[in-house]
């Protein structure tokens, strides 16, 4: 016999079997298939984003979170300088960055 079938047949003494456990392998299945499809991609993404900014160095061009486009110019512990358009610096935080950005805006040797 199969364990689950086992399992559904088990019950109280007047008779009804498997409600309870019914109830049981429901309410874990939907727990397994939130996990499945909620939590792990989640997961996943946020270790993809972790590494895309350990990996983030000097000369690579990045869009902040608040939109600004700019240069990293010195990597810190914790920031970021990095260089906007003008020739301005300014100081992010590294959790402040959202992606890096495809457009050459800050090539000088283009001007």
């Amino acid at each position: 016999m199969n364990l689950l079938n086992v399992i559904l047949m088990m019950g109280g003494p007047d008779g009804q079997g498997g409600g309870q456990t019914m109830n049981i392998i429901f309410i874990a299945l939907m727990v397994v298939v939130f996990w499945f499809f909620m939590i792990r991609p989640q997961m996943k993404k946020q270790k993809a984003q972790q590494k895309f900014k350990e990996a983030l160095g000097k000369g690579n061009k990045i869009v902040t979170i608040g939109g600004i486009h700019g240069k990293i110019l010195e990597v810190q512990d914790a920031t970021f300088i990095i260089e906007v358009e003008g020739g301005n610096r300014l100081k992010i935080e590294k959790s402040a960055v959202s992606m890096e950005s495809s457009q050459p805006l800050l090539d000088k040797e283009k001007k």
